[in-house]
């Protein structure tokens, strides 16, 4: 009886598609939807694991997944997560969703909250992760973030070219600008910034031990240690003036509080004539708290702005928006390709860590895929300025820009090739 009632309300949880539910040994159930979407099957082991999907699902496929108390067939967990994306809002509004999250939202500001201290571990969770693991799936260029595919045929290094050179030419490179990269990850875009601008000098700056050696040792082997330099270093504690700021996959790390220092620093650190582009996952709709599974497990302090609230503190800041573009789709790709990279080198990637982290990154994945693909969210690129002439006037420059320094990137290619 008291599964019936589980299965019952899994399944007014589902209003698009279908999920064949097998409990242990016994025979499958199938719970349809009202309307037609994706179908899923999933085995769990007992009891307690159906009533944890029950009670608080954002946590429970996910640590389920991980811990082997929830198994799909061969290719399933694609399907599974459809499902959950397809229909995430049905148990928000469902009243067990409202019962868990009127209390799990009130204390989410908790959970967004990155002073210093938190913020260097929180970064260091993630990105201090094993060199070969990030290796195995990212391109040459270490690109830990959205690329632009112009087309279908473009392959993972392409886009991610592409986006390194679209960034530096919305940043209108002049010779010896001064170009501050904040949150420069392995170093890549610090490095593509000198290759386009051959007189730019580049200051990267980020809170992760691991980034921060390897960005040291890849501008050291490339020559570039003369015009761009890394420090370990917390945004809040940079000075001086620069020409050109630019912050790749940050804003998702400072959280709603933080958005008003955060824009008043890059306020501060630009010249009065001087160009600020901001790339950042955004969501399409009001802002709330992120997915706990994310955040306990992948992204510990993540937040993802609105648009409103980016356009909120850069007016209220003196910041003037110059441009935005909402890239549309560019994520799910490129999560996909990275996916089926991390796919192909699974057995290398336990032997690293073990079974349990690669169904967890897995999970990470294509629950992060579908997030995209279900219209949840996007990337939002804002050019901000103190001067709206500091930029031309036309957006032609935008693409004539992309395509040159993208022929000076390739042949600077991290490959050799």
């Amino acid at each position: 009886m008291f599964d019936s009632i589980a299965f019952s309300i899994i399944r007014s949880f589902i209003d698009r598609g279908a999920l064949q539910l097998t409990l242990g040994d016994r025979p499958p159930v199938t719970l349809k939807g009202r309307h037609r979407g994706p179908h899923a099957s999933i085995t769990i082991s007992n009891r307690k694991i159906l009533w944890r999907l029950v009670a608080v699902p954002d946590l429970a496929f996910g640590e389920a997944y991980m811990d082997g108390h929830l198994t799909v067939p061969e290719n399933g967990l694609e399907p599974l997560v459809d499902l959950l994306m397809t229909n995430s809002n049905s148990w928000a509004t469902h009243w067990t969703g409202r019962a868990t999250l009127q209390i799990v939202n009130a204390l989410a500001w908790l959970r967004h909250l990155n002073p210093r201290g938190r913020s260097r571990r929180n970064v260091a969770h993630h990105y201090d992760l094993s060199d070969a693991l990030f290796d195995s799936f990212l391109d040459p260029w270490r690109q830990y973030s959205c690329g632009y595919f112009h087309g279908e045929e473009d392959t993972l290094e392409t886009a991610q070219v592409t986006k390194l050179a679209r960034l530096a030419a919305k940043l209108d490179l002049k010779p010896d600008d001064r170009v501050l990269d904040i949150g420069c990850g392995w170093g890549g875009l610090a490095m593509a910034i000198a290759g386009c601008a051959e007189e730019a000098r580049v200051t990267g700056i980020t809170l992760s031990d691991h980034q921060f050696s390897h960005a040291c040792n890849m501008v050291a082997a490339a020559g570039l240690d003369s015009r761009v330099d890394f420090h370990l270093r917390d945004y809040r504690d940079q000075t001086g003036h620069f020409d050109k700021i630019v912050s790749v996959g940050m804003l998702e790390h400072v959280g709603p509080q933080g958005y008003a220092s955060y824009f008043a620093k890059i306020r501060a650190l630009l010249a009065d004539d001087g160009i600020a582009v901001i790339h950042t996952i955004g969501v399409q709709h009001k802002a709330g708290p992120v997915n706990r599974w994310i955040t306990k497990y992948i992204f510990p302090g993540g937040y993802l702005p609105s648009i409103g609230q980016m356009i909120r503190h850069t007016e209220t800041r003196g910041l003037k928006v110059l441009d935005m573009e909402v890239m549309r789709g560019h994520y799910a790709e490129t999560l996909r390709l990275w996916r089926m990279r991390s796919l192909d080198r699974r057995a290398a990637m336990r032997r690293l860590y073990d079974a349990r982290f690669v169904r967890m990154w897995e999970f990470y994945l294509v629950g992060c895929e579908y997030f995209f693909r279900r219209q949840h969210g996007m990337v939002l690129q804002l050019q901000l300025a103190k001067d709206q002439m500091a930029a031309p006037m036309s957006r032609h420059y935008i693409r004539n820009r992309e395509n040159k320094f993208k022929d000076r990137l390739w042949t600077l290619h991290l490959s050799g090739n």
